[in-house]
């Protein structure tokens, strides 16, 4: 009976320890911390599955396009995103490795298959895969632990900033201080006139993992604003899915 009671008591505290690791829409008051401490928690956070299958709705607007469609997310984490826009009848197709990019628009009968420029165009700055899977995850698209960071509180989030910042941008990241994921981050490149926002005004806990529920992207570059806005509607982690990827015949090569 001894045993069986520490067992029990074992039980709780560990249970009570793994619940503390994720807060979620709860105001958890951000207190005192070295910015070495917040670079932890935030790595500690990281996804940890090996696979995404979500359905999320999107709305896009450039100033010319404002449109909301469906979009299927499958990840197979740092091997590859499918991406599939359907409104009705499917807009478009894309797969991302490490690699290259691949893309196809049934509407315009034209594709596109090469490097990530098409992204940085989108985006208004240069992004590889590893920092698009950061994002759709709410993770930091830039290493916080190559840099020494300076950590400042403000609005109730650490925000994380390189104590030397680079050449030719500026980072910050500003991370929850209830389960450390991002709140938001920002990259931007002051001489070219470019900015990149990235917004997480929630979350939620699904299968012990902490993922976005909504992701709003602002690229802005000079006068030119893209707005993207995602919310998520279902997700499950670790099934099977599927990311096969084939460009219909006949379609035009689109170069950027």
């Amino acid at each position: 009976m001894r045993y069986l009671k520490y067992l029990v008591v074992l039980t709780i505290v560990f249970a009570s320890c793994k619940t503390k690791k994720y807060v979620i829409g709860s105001n958890v008051e951000a207190t005192e911390m070295s910015a070495k401490k917040v670079v932890r928690k935030h790595l500690a956070a990281k996804f940890d599955k090996e696979t995404v299958d979500a359905k999320l709705k999107a709305n896009f607007n450039d100033g010319i396009i404002n449109q909301s469609i469906s979009v299927y997310l499958r990840m197979q984490k740092d091997e590859v995103i499918w991406l599939k826009g359907k409104k009705f009848i499917n807009v478009f197709k894309a797969k991302i490795t490490p690699e290259k990019v691949s893309f196809y628009s049934p509407l315009e009968k034209t594709y596109f298959e090469g490097d990530f420029s098409m992204l940085e165009k989108l985006l208004g700055t240069e992004i590889n895969f590893q920092q698009l899977q950061h994002l759709f995850l709410g993770e930091a698209i830039l290493d916080v632990k190559k840099e020494k960071q300076d950590v400042s509180i403000v609005n109730n989030s650490y925000v994380l900033s390189p104590q030397v910042q680079a050449n030719l941008f500026d980072a910050f990241f500003a991370v929850n201080s209830g389960h450390f994921k991002l709140d938001n981050q920002s990259i931007v490149n002051t001489l070219k006139g470019q900015r990149l926002e990235i917004q997480y005004p929630s979350y939620k806990l699904v299968e012990d993992e902490v993922y976005p529920q909504e992701i709003n992207i602002k690229a802005t570059q000079g006068n030119k604003l893209i707005t993207i806005d995602f919310t998520l509607k279902s997700v499950e982690f670790n099934t099977e899915i599927n990311t096969s990827f084939t460009i219909p015949k006949g379609y035009k090569r689109i170069h950027i």
